[in-house]
């Protein structure tokens, strides 16, 4: 299905990043299938080595996965007015174009959702009237059983780095006052006008066909939460940064998850940004996975050795998340704790 959106103006200023003509997609992503018991020591792998991996057998069903694509595929299509119904994002609801309050702008619109279904329903009753049962029910399945899934993760995690008890991270999901969040992204098909000419350079000559420009859909940052669940329908668009920063192109998997985790300096969460697509509609729906507002973050002393020192000051989630809303996409978002 092809998401019709209301397309920004064309005076609006996007960001553009030089890639290569012809995509292609990186081999390498670890693949945990999470049905084998030898996942937990290769989800610690995946994490040490790139931060990021794709999840299989991961028991989200695909009849709750299609409905949700389905509903926010609706909800992208609807007029521009009616979808800002839902609020502008503060930090919750609509926006398009803008993304966060620091100047940030890419080809994309969204909708912020908390993982509170009742104050969701609030959100959407503007926007569907009494007829948001359909899209309430089916955020409501979809979230249940993508935190499940978060949470075995996370106890597959603490089992491979021999974490006792097991629950101690995913338990920070289960509180009653966690701060997870969910996003809906629709990135539309660019329109031409918006895509710089690739075949001529500033001086009226040819250039290379890899140093051609694509517009940002979402630029490089790094998610602020303690694990990032993330899938989308079979378009292209995602990309990851390697540890020597060059740039590769994620193969879209619709049935997969991709995850990304962050920590003391261990495990690194990946850099990665989202690129226009001139040809088909993009929509991607992330579980952000993250504790309560009062908690304190720290090391675990478990995985401190006696001569370790923790690269962060001690923060509560509050603090860091404060921080984080202060800042651009690309900062580091951890750099205000860092000791010095």
């Amino acid at each position: 299905m092809v998401v019709v959106s209301s397309k920004p103006a064309k005076t609006e200023q996007y960001s553009y990043v030089k890639t290569s003509k012809t995509t292609t997609f990186f081999p390498g992503i670890p693949v945990i299938d999470l049905k084998k018991p030898e996942s937990k020591n290769m989800i610690v792998k995946a994490c040490e080595e790139f931060g990021f991996f794709k999840v299989v057998n991961h028991g989200v069903p695909m009849k709750a996965i299609c409905e949700l694509e389905s509903e926010t595929e609706g909800f992208f299509s609807l007029p521009l007015e009616q979808k800002q119904k839902a609020g502008t994002p503060n930090p919750f609801g609509y926006g398009n174009k803008r993304i966060g309050r620091n100047g940030d702008v890419g080809w994309v619109e969204y909708l912020l959702l908390t993982t509170n279904h009742d104050y969701n329903s609030r959100r959407l009753s503007p926007v569907f009237g009494t007829n948001h049962d359909k899209f309430r029910s089916a955020l409501k399945e979809y979230m249940g059983a993508v935190r499940k899934m978060a949470c075995e993760v996370l106890e597959l995690l603490a089992e491979g780095l021999k974490i006792e008890p097991k629950n101690v991270l995913s338990k920070l999901l289960m509180d009653k006052e966690s701060d997870s969040i969910f996003r809906l992204n629709h990135y539309p098909p660019c329109p031409p006008h918006l895509q710089p000419n690739n075949n001529i350079n500033g001086n009226g000559g040819e250039i290379d066909n890899n140093n051609t420009k694509s517009v940002v859909g979402f630029g490089e940052h790094t998610d602020p939460q303690i694990i990032s669940l993330l899938r989308s329908n079979n378009t292209s668009g995602l990309q990851i940064c390697l540890k020597d920063g060059s740039w590769v192109s994620v193969p879209p998997d619709h049935t997969s998850f991709f995850i990304n985790v962050m920590s003391n300096g261990r495990f690194k969460s990946v850099r990665h940004r989202v690129l226009a697509n001139g040809l088909q509609s993009r929509v991607s729906m992330i579980y952000f996975g993250g504790p309560p507002l009062t908690q304190t973050i720290a090391p675990l002393p478990s995985l401190m050795q006696p001569k370790d020192m923790s690269l962060y000051k001690h923060f509560t989630w509050f603090d860091y998340k404060k921080s984080a809303y202060a800042s651009r996409l690309a900062d580091n978002r951890l750099a205000h704790f860092h000791y010095t």
